[in-house]
């Protein structure tokens, strides 16, 4: 049951990735120069709350070098890799590997 939990987020990151690389596409196709929206970008376009409250929780929670290093550096990558990358690594929490088959059967 856990393994189809991480396989289904990993496919809803995906999708998202799809759709993020297709909005910079387009973009990109519109301006006549590569364009990659960074994921702090979009986040503050949809959700200008939730970034900053992600940002004071890390802030006063964990520490604040951990959001001004690790945390700032991820969210300023292209949206689309981020969630790429995100995908893949839940992806490979749940992947559940296939049974070797037997060259004789049992019985």
């Amino acid at each position: 049951m856990i393994r189809f939990l991480f396989r289904l987020a990993a496919m809803v990151a995906l999708a998202v990735s799809v759709i993020m690389a297709v909005l910079d596409a387009t973009r990109t196709v519109a301006a006549a120069h590569l364009v990659m929206t960074p994921l702090k970008t979009s986040w503050n376009a949809v959700s200008p709350d939730t970034l900053g409250a992600a940002e004071s929780f890390v802030r006063e929670k964990v520490q604040p070098l951990v959001w001004d290093t690790a945390v700032n550096w991820i969210i300023s990558q292209p949206g689309f890799a981020v969630f790429a990358v995100l995908a893949l690594l839940l992806y490979m929490i749940g992947y559940k590997p296939q049974r070797k088959a037997t060259r004789f059967a049992a019985g």
